[in-house]
């Protein structure tokens, strides 16, 4: 299988512990993310990413949780959460930087040329632009105007 990836980076004025809380708490991560991730964060320790109305639309296994530094986790639909071929991975590294946070998300063991590929191109920026908003301003974006909810952005 041919294999592609992404990488996203972004700076906030924030904490290393506020992008962690944000990213992993589920309270938090609905504000700006319009769903919820839902996990006890220890690795091997399966997650969810859940809808308003508590609809699963991606999961995956807890990877690596190195609070409040680094998350890696798998990332599938829940209808194929039991073939790990199909499972891709996702890392958030949190790194202080003199008062300021750099965070990169790279998603990758992405099958090339998929749905989920093509769609997190889309997903990814405005999840991480929303939380930026949110964590700077207290406002965040309307993550998914006019897009449907779903673990791959569509």
């Amino acid at each position: 299988m041919n294999t592609t990836e992404f990488h996203y980076t972004t700076y906030l004025k924030s904490t290393p512990e506020k992008v962690w809380a944000a990213i992993t708490t589920p309270e938090f991560a609905s504000k700006y993310w319009g769903n919820a991730n839902f996990s006890d964060w220890q690795a091997g320790s399966r997650w969810e990413h859940r809808t308003p109305t508590g609809t699963t639309v991606c999961t995956g296994l807890v990877r690596e949780s190195v609070p409040p530094k680094r998350l890696v986790l798998s990332w599938v639909t829940p209808a194929d959460f039991a073939d790990e071929s199909k499972h891709s991975r996702v890392t958030f590294a949190i790194d202080d930087i003199q008062g300021m946070v750099r965070l990169s998300v790279t998603h990758d063991q992405l099958e090339a040329g998929s749905d989920m590929a093509t769609s997190i191109s889309g997903g990814w920026p405005r999840v991480l632009s929303s939380l930026k908003s949110y964590l700077e301003t207290g406002v965040a974006l309307d993550t998914w105007a006019g897009q449907e909810r779903s673990c791959h952005g569509k």
